[in-house]
């Protein structure tokens, strides 16, 4: 005899489950945000320090429906799931975490760029090379080393809620 399966959609496999189960939507959703929050603790611990930790401290896990304009950067940014969590930090984190190669910074309106001096006069050029930046990894490599223990809570919290049906 064969095994047979039904493929469904998201939305007909979660109305089931909570036909099933009721409480595990909840569980699972308490335990996104707790792994979103602590792969954010973490991820600050590691952020690279500037002068100002504005960088460090902006760096946050929250559900995507509480920041609907921001993306975040587990990239879960299409997701139909209502109870998805994200880790959201400034924009600069992709310069942070990949680096950036040298280029040209050329002035798009006037003909020359003006710099203050040493000296403090102004100092007109056509244009700069930016030397680049080194790449400082902190956001992929700390997910990638709690993505196990996460992956255990969040099925923890599931069990949970399909033990706790099973008992009724």
């Amino acid at each position: 005899m064969a095994l047979q399966a039904k493929i469904v959609g998201r939305e007909a496999l979660s109305r089931r489950l909570a036909q099933l189960a009721p409480n595990v939507e909840k569980y699972a959703a308490d335990a996104k945000y707790e792994i979103a929050q602590e792969a954010a603790e973490r991820m600050r611990d590691a952020a690279p320090r500037g002068a100002t930790l504005e960088y460090a401290e902006s760096i946050d896990g929250d559900f995507l429906r509480n920041r609907p304009g921001a993306h975040a950067l587990t990239g879960a940014n299409g997701t139909k799931d209502p109870s998805a969590a994200g880790i959201f930090a400034m924009f600069i984190w992709r310069f942070l975490e990949f680096g950036t190669s040298g280029h040209p910074i050329k002035p798009k309106l006037a003909k020359m760029l003006a710099f203050t001096g040493k000296d403090g006069e102004q100092v007109f050029v056509k244009g700069v090379k930016h030397p680049g930046s080194r790449a400082h990894p902190h956001l992929f490599p700390i997910w990638r080393a709690f993505r196990p223990q996460a992956r255990r809570k969040l099925l923890a919290a599931v069990n949970r809620g399909v033990r706790e049906a099973m008992k009724k």
